[in-house]
């Protein structure tokens, strides 16, 4: 009697089980054949949108304008027509923008991989279940990233999230400046320096900081009682060099902007181990339009004051933002960052080669020397891949170099904006395959037109 219970006990409960089973698989899937339901049309959609080649010379996407019920290419710099297909004469090289959609390739060779489904009804209150405004788990994945790379310590800091590296720029300042000072506190940093921290700090005119410009003018001021903040990009924007702050003493703070402290831009000496260090995700994947950033904060008083400003200022990041950052992280983590990194910095380093052989023949312009370091993550010596070129005209004529480019069809950025000298400009690298070989293209014609020069290329 009791083997009879026993065996009708387990036949129960493996109904249960097969049941139960069956109840799931009708809920994803439709019809019992094993086919996706609600995600089926979704899928069907960006496939489709993805197959659309423009050429090989633009894109489209899900958000596309359509016409006459299909998605409209949107071509890169140089080229049209409905399929991107014409080459536009007399094309301008349009090398202003840091869009670094150099890692398009890569992205679209991972297209499985990376991609993402987001059900409609995905994370819609403003707070995870713990009451926090942060993925954990991408917060893992960060942590994991730099550990893997070896390009910044993270034990011992607490991370705040951001709209993109800007957003939190100006919360580090702001987090700096509440001491209850007299006097604001002076906002500085080195020539030549990335335009945002001037631009930014004037904008919101607050009472709390000003921007004072050049930090070396202010070196043997900084033991005084004002209080000083100072940017420190490294490597920097425009000219790829691995910094130190100029500052010293009690009433000096200092932001580290790392946005392009990865393999690709640059070689890693060892780990980034400051006090407040800022990274962004979109010199790290290339996703600039994602708009997310972090910051790793040493001191807890600080990083209260930089969460409760972006609290305070978005009420956070957007859900959907931290989703994607996480996908694409666990991309860039395969292989120990080998895949992502690889690709980047090869093509990096070659953009950087062909553009210096074509300057080095000239006479007129020059480009930054960078020299080759050792890099931690590669554990070898690696040549420079830096995500611009800080070109200077060298005649005494040339005063205005940005003016002297655009004659010739090249659009950069004014050495003036960095705080530098007009004699300077700035040439992105980073943009589409497309913008590169435009720029060399025009680089050439512009050497070629020097006396005894000939081409590279």
């Amino acid at each position: 009697m009791a083997k009879t219970q026993i065996s009708i006990y387990f036949v129960c409960l493996a109904s249960s089980l097969i049941l139960n089973v069956l109840l799931l698989r009708n809920i994803v899937y439709l019809g019992g054949k094993g086919e996706l339901s609600w995600s089926r049309r979704a899928a069907a959609e960006a496939e489709a949108v993805a197959e659309i080649s423009c050429s090989g010379h633009g894109r489209t996407y899900l958000d596309s304008l359509v016409v006459d019920g299909s998605p409209v290419c949107e071509c890169n710099s140089c080229f049209g027509g409905p399929d991107c297909s014409q080459s536009l004469p007399d094309c301008v090289a349009d090398v202003d923008g840091g869009d670094p959609l150099f890692l398009e390739p890569f992205w679209m060779h991972n297209a499985a991989s990376s991609a993402m489904l987001v059900a409609g009804w995905h994370r819609m209150s403003y707070e995870f279940p713990n009451k926090s405004l942060i993925s954990q788990l991408l917060e893992d994945h960060i942590r994991k990233l730099h550990a893997t790379v070896g390009n910044a310590v993270t034990q011992g800091r607490f991370i705040v999230f951001g709209a993109g590296s800007t957003q939190l720029l100006n919360a580090a300042v702001h987090a700096h400046s509440l001491d209850n000072s007299s006097a604001p506190a002076k906002v500085v940093a080195s020539l030549p320096f990335y335009p945002v921290y001037q631009l930014q700090t004037d904008f919101f005119r607050s009472l709390d900081f000003q921007f004072q410009g050049e930090a070396a003018l202010w070196k043997n001021k900084s033991d005084s009682t004002s209080n000083f903040i100072e940017f420190v990009t490294s490597p920097n924007n425009p000219d790829g060099q691995l910094r130190k702050a100029v500052l010293q003493g009690p009433h000096v703070k200092v932001i580290h902007d790392h946005a392009y402290f990865w393999p690709h831009f640059t070689p890693i000496p060892a780990p980034a181990d400051e006090d407040l260090m800022i990274f962004s995700l979109s010199k790290l994947t290339g996703h600039a339009g994602t708009r997310f950033g972090w910051a790793l904060i040493k001191d807890e008083d600080v990083y209260q004051k930089m969460l409760t400003y972006v609290t305070m200022n978005t009420l956070g990041i957007s859900k959907d933002t931290q989703l994607r950052a996480l996908q694409l992280l666990k991309v860039a983590l395969e292989g120990r960052g080998s895949q992502l990194f690889d690709f980047g910095y090869t093509t990096m380093k070659e953009r950087w080669e062909k553009l210096r052989n074509a300057i080095s023949i000239s006479k007129r312009f020059s480009i930054q020397e960078i020299a080759p370091r050792y890099c931690t993550f590669y554990e070898a010596i690696k040549d420079p891949s830096p995500a611009y070129a800080w070109l200077k005209c060298e005649r005494k004529d040339d005063k205005e170099c940005y003016t002297v480019l655009k004659e010739a069809g090249i659009i950069g950025r004014e050495g003036s904006r960095f705080g530098g000298e007009s004699s300077y400009v700035r040439l992105s690298l980073l943009k589409s395959q497309d913008d590169f070989d435009a720029l060399l293209h025009q680089i050439n014609k512009l050497v070629t037109k020097e006396d005894g020069s000939k081409s590279v290329i």
